[in-house]
């Protein structure tokens, strides 16, 4: 932006091979607050044994970042100048079959959670089944959990139907963390334009995706190109209610991606299961501020390239996870 870098930079979804190196680069980069993917295919005590590693990083980098439960952690992690790391999950496979392991969740942490991965779940459909049954008896129920806690639900991954009845269930806006416009990217994994109306109509929020596969043209996907898509996308949202949820999976290896695809669900090896490059323009935290260029030539003013840089994911956040009593400091329990 030409009057330099926007005040908050929020990505609503990263998934890297979190080191000290990254965690830096994001301070570098200018990262307000990140949302940060704790699992996949895991269950309940796999993820605990995550989280726990996560605790780990904030101890050893307590001058770099901070756990975010509420929007007032984000605040404090701006006059310390560290970033908010945000935890959230892309497959409800950690509460199993318990709706009571999501406020158990919830109390360790976490603030995000998609109600399925690529697979039918036990909460709805995902995009890669042929049939989309919706959400299903427990998934109401996990819904309104959610919305009790004031967990954010994640339609990122879900089907067109489970979406849409996930979207008019919620009493709560929802969001999807991190796709692209279908019609510039034939792919289901992308979001439709009656999806995205019903979204907005609901106050939820759409991140944009920089994974290739979401990306009109893959890897070779121009930031100017970058810009137009945001602008496609911004034409139904506002971008008042358009963000940046950049699923940067920086330093993972490949036998990630596999994770990610195959789990333990099949036998079934994917030979072609590797990450794509990452377009020249996007590679790291660092990056993050080159954004700017591609959303102002797309046409773009700079009040609303504030918006999609940060600004609405952190007005969606102080909105969902308003300050709460009974956290002080680096999201520890006590009294302020």
């Amino acid at each position: 932006m030409t009057t330099g870098t926007p005040q908050v930079l929020i990505d609503g979804l990263q998934y890297c091979n979190w080191s000290r190196a990254i965690f830096e680069e994001m301070r570098q980069g200018g990262l307000t607050a990140v949302h940060a993917t704790v699992g996949y295919h895991e269950g309940f005590r796999e993820t605990v044994r995550h989280l726990v590693d996560w605790r780990t990083r904030f101890r050893d980098n307590e001058d770099l970042i901070l756990l975010a439960r509420d929007a007032g952690d984000i605040e404090r992690a701006r006059a310390s100048n560290r970033t908010a790391i945000l935890l959230g999950l892309q497959n409800p496979m950690p509460i199993e079959d318990d709706i009571g392991l999501i406020e158990m969740l919830f109390d360790l942490g976490i603030r995000f959670m998609q109600l399925t991965y690529n697979n039918q779940s036990l909460l709805g459909c995902g995009w890669m089944e042929k049939e989309d049954s919706g959400v299903t008896r427990m998934g109401r129920e996990a819904i309104a959990e959610m919305n009790r806690l004031g967990m954010i639900i994640d339609l990122s991954h879900a089907g067109e139907r489970t979406a849409l009845e996930t979207i008019a269930l919620s009493q709560r806006p929802v969001v999807v963390s991190h796709a692209n416009p279908r019609w510039l990217r034939d792919s289901n994994r992308n979001v439709s334009k009656v999806l995205l109306q019903a979204l907005r109509a609901k106050e939820g929020l759409l991140g944009l995706s920089l994974y290739p596969l979401h990306l009109p043209n893959g890897s070779d996907t121009t930031l100017e190109q970058f810009g137009k898509m945001a602008a496609e996308a911004a034409g139904i949202m506002g971008a008042d209610h358009l963000g940046i949820g950049s699923d940067l999976c920086q330093d993972q290896p490949d036998s990630v991606v596999r994770w990610m695809r195959e789990g333990r669900w099949t036998r079934e090896i994917q030979a072609t299961a590797s990450f794509p490059p990452q377009p020249s323009w996007f590679r790291s935290n660092l990056d993050f501020p080159k954004l700017s260029q591609g959303l102002l030539s797309a046409g773009f003013a700079e009040a609303e390239t504030a918006l999609v840089l940060g600004g609405a994911w952190h007005r969606f956040l102080k909105a969902s996870l308003p300050s709460a009593p009974g956290y002080a400091g680096n999201g520890q329990i006590g009294a302020r």
